[in-house]
């Protein structure tokens, strides 16, 4: 995997800066800072960046204390096993020395990922029997995967994302934040995928192609006609879509242990992949523990409305 992201990119920016954040760019890293209510300070955040270096640091530091910052948040795009941390620090033990802490993780600390390299062949021989018999269940019902980058398309998409994000009670960003990444990511970068049965979008998904790696990042399904496997369908398709756009790598955007969607993804035989972790360079550190202990409260509250 290299460091350049998706969320790394110039359009990824843009559409941040259009969302209300102030975007910065030092070296090979892109800084969003946020203001923090009703204050004069902000958090800085440089996530799926590559590795800095202790000159990118001192950086980070002169615009984290000129915007305010009590910290900024870096979660890199390394990974940990075998990385290349150019011989000036080793994460778990010396962050410390250039002013980190262990941070809370906004991704997943492991994704899940496909090697597109493989041939079709090759790569369906990995899934589980289960996983290749749904995906052929799909294709016998009649399942019809195929890109559709239309406005009828992208608010079924919507619809769906908001519907799901209901029924399985987790967090979904507002409409206008989808529209707004829909408005500076495609087509450069984002794509949508609806998988359709007898007429009706049982199944939307935006990936984004950055790199040549694929990106699963958004996706939504419904409850109905659960019994023709859409969804298997609709994977085996992105999987395709990737390869077909010069894609070596589709990197499943997250791994959570326990959780239903997890499992759906292991019946594809990817790689296991863990990141170097989250770390916040602290620059006011009264402010910062105090924020850290709000932010606990807001969990412990949020846990039990």
């Amino acid at each position: 995997m290299t460091n350049i992201h998706p969320m790394q990119s110039p359009e990824w920016g843009e559409f941040r800066s259009e969302w209300g954040n102030k975007v910065v760019k030092i070296g090979n890293q892109q800084i969003t800072f946020s203001k923090i209510p009703h204050t004069p300070f902000t958090i800085g955040t440089v996530f799926k960046g590559p590795l800095p270096t202790p000159d990118d640091i001192k950086q980070l530091k002169e615009i984290g204390k000129k915007e305010k910052a009590i910290f900024i948040k870096l979660e890199p795009n390394v990974i940990k096993d075998g990385a290349n941390l150019r011989g000036w620090v080793a994460p778990a033990a010396n962050l410390g020395g250039y002013g980190f802490v262990p941070g809370k993780r906004f991704f997943t600390p492991t994704t899940f990922v496909i090697d597109l390299t493989k041939s079709e062949e090759e790569l369906l021989k990995g899934f589980t029997s289960k996983t290749r018999y749904n995906i052929h269940l799909a294709q016998k019902h009649g399942v019809v995967v195929k890109e559709d980058n239309s406005p009828e398309a992208f608010a079924k998409y919507l619809e769906l994302t908001f519907a799901t994000a209901k029924r399985q009670n987790f967090f979904a960003h507002t409409r206008h934040y989808h529209e707004l990444m829909w408005k500076f990511l495609h087509p450069a970068i984002a794509h949508l995928l609806t998988a359709t049965y007898k007429g009706q979008i049982l199944s939307a998904w935006i990936l984004f192609v950055y790199d040549k790696t694929l990106y699963y990042p958004y996706g939504a399904s419904s409850t109905e006609h659960k019994e023709v496997m859409a969804n298997n369908l609709m994977m085996w398709e992105a999987i395709k879509f990737g390869k077909k756009h010069g894609c070596t790598s589709f990197d499943l955007w997250g791994r959570e242990e326990g959780r239903g969607f997890t499992k759906f993804k292991e019946g594809y035989n990817p790689q296991v992949v863990e990141f170097i972790g989250s770390w916040d360079l602290v620059l006011n550190q009264p402010l910062y523990y105090l924020y850290r202990i709000a932010e606990k409260i807001r969990w412990l509250v949020l846990k039990h409305v």
